[in-house]
């Protein structure tokens, strides 16, 4: 029989999750969310339980996915006094898919253990409708036992699933993963900024930089957002300026001198006091086109 699963933050990531493997035919059994009537809504669409604690959820599944905004919302689910899902967590397996710092994802495991349970990365590098057709970029780091355990549920959610390591690396990798990506976002905005600028036709802009060296991924799925100012949210920039202070402080921490990060975090940190966080990441083009925002 297929285990029991429980999710922690049911916005679109983690609710299209939770509709996935119970697509997938798994009992997902609760779901909670600090906005109640999201998880209640989602509760009553899968037929799961709306939880209103996190000590309900962890009694009423052998598996729970996080899926939470930051370091603190993390740290808060897995508080060491109060409601917790570490109460009456002896046995239970944790699976943690928030982009968070490294640091914060081995803290979680020490406590974990200390409660008896146990728990994993699942750092993602997809967006929501990934997440809905089981076509997530999945990096797991953690105890190898635990990632064996849980791969058949895993493999559900990504098909592109990879062990990374101890816990902490696969937020390192993720934290690299979103750095490059938003270096080469803010690039392609810089540059079709300009060919707008100077008059060219994007259009034969973007075809170009597809068959040459500007070639990236993100030119495929933010190019011509860009140009039509289509900023729907799918990743937005007050997480690329989240992850991309992750990466920048774990070079700092390394003794390294990163400008391009360091400028890109800015330009997204921009857009957020701009009051653009919850624009997509394709939105920083606002920022570099000429007469669209200063």
């Amino acid at each position: 029989m297929p285990e029991s699963i429980a999710f922690v933050g049911v916005g679109r990531m983690g609710a299209n999750m939770a509709r996935r493997l119970k697509d997938c035919g798994y009992s997902v059994t609760a779901v909670y969310d600090v906005h109640g009537p999201t998880a209640a809504g989602l509760a009553q669409e899968i037929g799961a339980r709306h939880a209103t604690t996190l000590a309900e959820v962890t009694a009423a599944a052998e598996i729970i996915f996080t899926v939470v905004t930051d370091d603190a919302a993390q740290l808060g689910v897995f508080r060491t006094s109060g409601d917790s899902l570490l109460q009456g967590a002896a046995g239970k397996v944790f699976i943690n898919c928030a982009t968070i710092t490294p640091a914060t994802h081995v803290e979680v495991e020490k406590r974990a253990r200390a409660a008896g349970a146990v728990s994993l990365e699942g750092c993602m590098a997809s967006s929501i409708p990934q997440a809905r057709n089981g076509t997530l970029y999945l990096m797991c780091g953690g105890d190898r036992a635990t990632f064996d355990r849980v791969k058949p549920i895993l493999e559900k959610l990504s098909s592109a699933l990879r062990y990374i390591g101890s816990t902490g690396q696969a937020a390192q990798v993720k934290a690299l993963v979103n750095m490059v990506m938003n270096i080469n976002t803010a690039a392609l905005a810089e540059g079709l900024g300009l060919g707008a600028a100077l008059g060219l036709d994007l259009v034969m802009l973007r075809e170009v930089f597809l068959q040459t060296g500007a070639n990236s991924q993100v030119l495929k799925t933010d190019g011509e957002d860009m140009q039509n100012r289509d900023h729907a949210c799918f990743f937005s920039a007050s997480h690329a300026a989240k992850d991309s202070t992750i990466a920048w402080i774990l070079g700092v921490q390394a003794g390294l001198n990163l400008p391009l990060a360091g400028a890109t975090k800015q330009q997204y940190e921009r857009m957020v006091a701009l009051g653009l966080g919850e624009l997509d990441k394709s939105g920083i083009a606002e920022l570099t086109f000429k007469g669209r925002r200063a």
